[in-house]
């Protein structure tokens, strides 16, 4: 009996996404999208290729002003 009601209700799903002719979602259950780098190293790379940026100016500014 479980049986058949279980697969009277897959079916029944089925037909609904027949009828909706492409607009039916992709998996039933979405998972979220993750990152592949956390928020936490992407801030320290960020801060460190920046840091360094800024750096390199600031000696590039000094020995111009050497010279």
């Amino acid at each position: 009996m479980a049986r058949a009601q279980k697969r009277r209700t897959a079916n029944n799903v089925f037909s609904q996404n027949i009828t909706k002719k492409g607009h039916v979602q992709k998996t039933r259950n979405p998972k979220p999208e993750k990152y592949p780098v956390g928020p936490w190293l992407l801030g320290l790379f960020i801060f460190v290729v920046c840091g360094s940026a800024i750096f390199e100016i600031i000696l590039k500014i000094q020995a111009y002003a050497r010279s």
